[in-house]
């Protein structure tokens, strides 16, 4: 299959399920969202048990509980252990929110399977001066702070989301790499209830490993620079010399579905990417495959 004269692999990529915690974090001004917002999102880490993260949206005051400029925010947990989710979720609250002056978190999540209580790992920064209080209509935990005060909603909802969707684009040129990859994100943004937690991720990785310490290690059948020394066992198409992919998480297999469709159409309309193709482990890790080809 072509799309835009790109060949398409066919092939498909794995999702499998994590927990979703989805919030609203606001601020004073429009600055202090962002780094709020990036901060907190700025380092996905599934693949070594904690979180992965994602700015969903940015967000006019006119619709937030507390008139203020604010972004929705999706953190994604891929282990069986809740506790573990919650300690995770309030190290990048408490480290990349709290931290920056006048913002408020906000529970935004749209069909809770149930909550986590954010007096223990949060409340308590206020060393049992904290105390909770209705404000805009919600049950708010008020951690005192030296610049008065952090706002967080006493529970946040959790439901399951969808995680891992992913699709390669090979690419010719260093240009295309970051230009496609540009284009690709900024049409995934247009989505709704999805996120882009590495941006254009240069790392893709496999299961197996050398070095069960580190966790997933390099594809390197799929790297560019080991072609020449893997001879057959490379898996690089011939004049590709960057395999960039872009991995996508959502709240339900349709969001993701969508944002992998205009992702790959926005990287097919470049000359300089060859294919698209995604990365699978022969259907191994995932709980589901979403092929290509289907998505057209």
């Amino acid at each position: 299959m072509k799309i835009n004269g790109t060949l398409i692999e066919d092939t498909f990529c794995e999702t499998f399920k994590g927990k979703c915690v989805r919030a609203l974090v606001t601020a004073h001004d429009k600055e202090t969202v962002k780094k709020a917002a990036y901060d907190a999102t700025s380092t996905p880490a599934a693949v070594i048990g904690r979180l992965e993260s994602g700015v969903e949206s940015f967000i006019d005051k006119s619709i937030t509980p507390d008139s203020r400029d604010g972004a929705i925010l999706q953190f994604y947990f891929a282990l069986d252990n809740m506790e573990k989710f919650e300690v995770e979720l309030s190290y990048r609250i408490r480290q990349d929110i709290l931290v920056k002056p006048f913002t408020s978190l906000f529970d935004a999540s749209l069909k809770p399977e149930g909550y986590i209580d954010m007096m223990r790992y949060v409340g308590h920064c206020g060393d049992g001066y904290e105390w909770i209080e209705t404000i805009h209509g919600r049950k708010m935990i008020i951690v005192p702070l030296t610049v008065p005060d952090f706002k967080i909603e006493a529970q946040l909802g959790y439901q399951t989301g969808i995680m891992g969707a992913n699709f390669w684009y090979m690419c010719k040129d260093k240009r295309s790499v970051l230009e496609a990859g540009k284009s690709a994100i900024e049409a995934i943004n247009q989505i709704d209830k999805v996120i882009t937690p590495f941006d254009i991720c240069s790392a893709s990785s496999k299961p197996e490993t050398n070095y069960p310490w580190i966790g997933p290690t390099t594809n390197h059948p799929y790297c560019p620079s080991l072609k020449t020394r893997l001879g057959k066992e490379s898996k690089v198409p011939d004049g590709v010399k960057y395999i960039p992919e872009i991995v996508i998480n959502g709240l339900s297999h349709e969001k993701v579905m969508e944002a992998l469709k205009v992702g790959v159409e926005a990287v097919s309309r470049f000359d300089g990417v060859i294919r698209v193709s995604a990365g699978n482990y022969e259907g191994k890790l995932g709980d589901d495959k979403i092929f290509l080809h289907e998505l057209f």
